[in-house]
């Protein structure tokens, strides 16, 4: 088990994010790397080249829940450890599973837009959280993660998808508001960084000649509800993410078992 300790906890609590190291080790990862990296291929449905996409599709590859068609990759993303650590730097007792989701930024990628991730969940808790794993040692040029510090303290910044608009208007409050913008210059596989719903964050273009592949899984505390979607987005997540359960209600239906 990963030993959360309570100076960790006040870190992640007061910044809104956390880097933790050699959560997996290299074995495990190379076992888990395979079968995401083979997962993406199959599942992967964007073929368009970088010149026809636009500013989202240009920022990396997106395959949501492969825990749900390959019974090994599940082994991955209901790992209790991964589920312990969200649960104890939230500080709370039981976290669900909301997704996960694989983020391969082609070599030669463009940017991630700021945006927060809980634009477009349906979730009535600010008890939620990112895990963000490479599956390979990355670098700084590959498209690092990238944090205003302190931010989730600001809640929902309204509709905005990841976007050009999202970058231009979130930016702005980035530096209106001063929040020191964090980011490591490298990470290995097995490392991970852990972000609140509301945490601003962006990462650069992938400069490098390799994919960034990278796999997530997003954490909800125990008991939070389902609440009234505030975009397109939100309403499309409660139909698939939490299967279309009522407003009002648990975040509860089978895809969001709980892990730890």
């Amino acid at each position: 088990m990963f030993k959360i300790s309570s100076q960790q906890q006040s870190e992640y609590q007061q910044n809104g994010h956390i880097l933790l190291h050699n959560i997996v080790d290299s074995d495990d990862i190379d076992l888990y790397r395979h079968l995401i990296h083979n997962g993406v291929e199959k599942f992967n449905t964007e073929f368009r080249e970088m010149s026809e996409r636009d500013t989202y599709g240009r920022a990396f590859l997106q395959v949501m829940n492969l825990w749900e068609v390959d019974e090994d990759i599940k082994n991955f993303t209901f790992s209790k450890r991964f589920a312990q650590i969200a649960a104890d730097l939230m500080g709370v007792e039981k976290v669900r599973l909301y997704h996960d989701q694989a983020l391969f930024k082609e070599a030669g990628g463009g940017h991630t837009p700021w945006h927060q991730d809980q634009y477009y969940w349906p979730i009535d808790t600010s008890n939620t959280i990112t895990m963000w794993m490479p599956l390979i040692d990355i670098s700084e040029e590959m498209g690092m993660l990238t944090f205003a510090s302190g931010s989730h303290e600001l809640g929902f910044l309204g509709n905005l998808a990841i976007s050009d608009t999202s970058d231009d208007v979130l930016g702005d409050i980035v530096k209106e508001k001063g929040y020191p913008i964090i980011r490591a210059s490298s990470m290995k596989a097995g490392d991970a960084t852990f972000h609140a719903g509301w945490t601003l964050h962006n990462a650069p273009g992938n400069n490098s000649s390799k994919t960034r592949e990278v796999m997530t899984i997003i954490f909800v505390a125990d008991g939070a509800k389902i609440s009234e979607p505030q975009n397109a987005h939100q309403e499309a997540d409660r139909q698939r993410w939490i299967q279309g359960l009522p407003v009002g209600g648990l975040v509860a239906s089978e895809l969001n078992p709980i892990l730890n």
